[in-house]
């Protein structure tokens, strides 16, 4: 008895992950992450895949609307240990709801912060530099053409209010907007990125002789330290900063991982269909703006 399957018929859920692995390996992620497959079977068939960044109840329900056999987030849903899956809670109701109804869960995370083409890569491509003429921050120790963050130069200069204009534009709304450091009409050149939490890399940026430093969650103490180092003493005035709402900086990567899946397995003979999420994941609901700013 033949145990081929039909030319058509669709991916398993283990050809998805194999075809994942190709595009954002699962070894680049950081030792304290938690990428990989949540929910699901090895042989279950995938025919819709739906991408977001993270696994929030409203990105279930509407992965579920949508009939996703597979919901494919940036962000983990149990990236620190919890004790209970109970539907009662939050990441349990997420759990049952994506069980109940045959949507598999898988999470890439910061394998997708280092791989060609991940999170870094979409947001220097949207600051106005060829993903292949940047170059990674931190690069990973087996291969350093990948790693986290990105650093290239503009083709040509622009000030630091055009770039957090341009910014702006590509970037989804938030309540947050863009924050910004640093003289608006000072020409910026060499760009330094990092989608997500970055303010552990100002060293990273520094030694690369960065002009603007673009990331997300920058917070109060390694700001007012950084910009102290900038306008002091010896200091060059950068690197500017330009701060992004953690989910929209990391938001500009879900078409390019939707279209180069659909792609692998394309290549694998495989055929499915993918949605991206419009939900504005980003926790933060209005901002009101203090009298003189």
């Amino acid at each position: 008895m033949s145990t081929e399957r039909p030319s058509d018929a669709p991916p398993t859920l283990e050809d998805v992950l194999a075809a994942a692995d190709t595009l954002w390996p699962f070894p680049l992620q950081e030792d304290w992450d938690a990428s990989g497959l949540v929910t699901g079977r090895a042989e279950q068939p995938i025919r819709r895949i739906h991408f977001a960044v993270d696994p929030v109840a409203a990105v279930v329900d509407e992965a579920v609307s949508r009939d996703a056999d597979l919901l494919l987030t940036h962000h983990p849903l149990l990236l620190r240990g919890v004790t209970s899956v109970a539907a009662h809670m939050f990441k349990g109701r997420a759990i049952h709801d994506l069980i109940e109804n045959r949507c598999a869960l898988l999470c890439c995370h910061t394998n997708a912060d280092s791989a060609r083409r991940g999170v870094s890569d979409a947001l220097i491509a949207a600051c106005g530099v060829s993903p292949d003429d940047a170059a990674p921050l931190v690069p990973h120790d087996t291969d350093p053409r990948v790693g986290l963050g990105r650093v290239g130069t503009l083709t040509t200069p622009v000030t630091l209010r055009e770039l957090a204009d341009r910014l702006a534009q590509r970037i989804p709304p938030t309540a947050q907007g863009l924050r910004v450091a640093g003289d608006p009409e000072r020409p910026v050149s060499t760009v330094a990125v990092c989608g997500g939490s970055g303010d552990s890399l100002f060293n990273e940026v520094r030694a690369h002789g960065a002009d603007v430093f673009v990331t997300a969650d920058l917070r109060h103490h390694p700001v007012s330290e950084a910009r102290e180092a900038a306008l002091g003493p010896g200091g060059s005035g950068t690197p500017a900063l330009i701060d992004a709402a953690h989910s929209a900086s990391e938001a500009l990567w879900l078409p390019w991982a939707a279209e180069d899946l659909r792609h692998e397995l394309e290549r694998r003979g495989f055929a499915v269909e993918t949605s991206v999420s419009s939900l504005r994941t980003d926790p933060w609901d209005f901002r009101i703006d203090t009298p003189g700013t």
